[in-house]
């Protein structure tokens, strides 16, 4: 009877040490994420469609670019998320190597709100001017030039920016350095810049509620941000001079370059005559080397499984929600870096893909 106990007891040990193994799994299935909300509408489908197919949850903190890299650098974050690729002197404030992943490209929108939702043309010199406080009412004879058959207001232009570190503003900021000698004097390209006029808001969500709140406002957004509020929005001239709308074709005609290794690169002011000038690649970005803070091998592998199908299966969701799909060679690319992902130095996808083949 007393071995027949002991065996009883070595038993109900080995059961519970195997629950507390799984529930420490489980508790590691939840993955963190933060930054950018240029990209929120997409990730929030990939996120959902993923838990679904592996029961991996992702929790992701829409807080703006600028949020997500400090929390990664701070290391309270699996991965941020930034429209904005970090400046050879950021990366040098990094704890570690940082690889910049592409998940999706997307474009910025410039959205209004005037009577009648009439569809306006604007120029590189309109848009700077407007920011730059210089352009005040909506029948300034610039506007009126390239608009010659809407009859537009005598009613002041209220400017709507972000008031948080974005990546949506470095887009906007970065192409209005290019086709702007004084915007790029005067104010510069930046997450965060010192804004000359407007009112500021948190996140794209912010200035999308703004503008559709205030009479004669505009503002710049992620292009679904304005679509599911039904705002209108421009056409912006390109570098060819043709007017164009941020559609996926046009998007992605910008994307249609070289990318480096590293595929940190600007598209926007794209001489391609069809690309819309205010597109970019959005990122997701982790530390190479993975063993930090008592990080699991488990959980290396998690966010490895995780980027692995946002850059493959994952694509599927894009164009319906106004996303362009990564191309051949940016996918490659992403994979690459992927792959370059480590664990005690040891790469985690080569050892998921061991675990794989037993």
């Amino acid at each position: 009877m007393k071995k027949i106990i002991g065996i009883l007891s070595v038993l109900f040990i080995i059961s519970c040490k195997n629950t507390q193994t799984v529930q420490e799994t489980q508790n590691e299935v939840e993955l963190l994420g933060a930054g950018a909300t240029f990209p929120y509408v997409l990730y929030s489908k990939m996120f959902y469609e993923y838990n679904q197919k592996t029961g991996v949850k992702v929790n992701y903190q829409s807080i703006g670019s600028g949020g997500g890299i400090r929390q990664l650098k701070e290391k309270t974050v699996d991965f941020g998320a930034t429209d904005a690729f970090l400046s050879d002197e950021q990366l040098k404030e990094f704890d570690g190597e940082v690889l910049h992943i592409p998940i999706c490209l997307g474009a910025v929108a410039i959205t209004y709100n005037l009577e009648g939702n009439p569809a306006l043309n604007l120029t590189p010199e309109i848009i700077a001017d407007i920011y730059l406080g210089k352009i005040k009412k909506w029948n300034d004879p610039k506007i009126v030039e390239v608009n010659k058959e809407i009859k537009l207001p005598n009613s002041e232009i209220n400017v709507i920016r972000r008031a948080d570190g974005s990546g949506t503003t470095f887009i906007f900021t970065d192409y209005l350095s290019k086709v702007s000698e004084e915007w790029k004097t005067k104010v510069g390209c930046g997450t965060s810049v010192n804004w000359p006029v407007g009112m500021g808001a948190k996140g794209n969500e912010g200035v999308t509620g703004l503008v559709k709140q205030i009479k004669g406002s505009i503002g710049y957004v992620e292009v679904i941000y304005a679509k599911q509020n039904n705002l209108p929005i421009a056409k912006v001239k390109n570098s060819a001079g043709n007017f164009v709308l941020p559609d996926l074709t046009a998007v992605t005609a910008a994307a249609n370059i070289h990318l480096p290794d590293d595929t940190r690169i600007s598209i926007t002011n794209s001489q391609n005559p069809v690309a819309y000038p205010l597109s970019s690649f959005s990122w997701i970005i982790v530390y190479r080397e993975q063993n930090y803070n008592k990080r699991s091998e488990e959980r290396a592998k998690q966010l490895v499984r995780l980027l692995w199908w946002m850059v493959n299966d994952g694509q599927e969701y894009h164009e319906n929600l106004l996303y362009s799909k990564l191309s051949n060679e940016a996918k490659v690319k992403a994979e690459n870096l992927i792959k370059r992902i480590t664990y005690n130095g040891k790469s985690v996808f080569n050892s998921i893909d061991e675990a794989n083949k037993k």
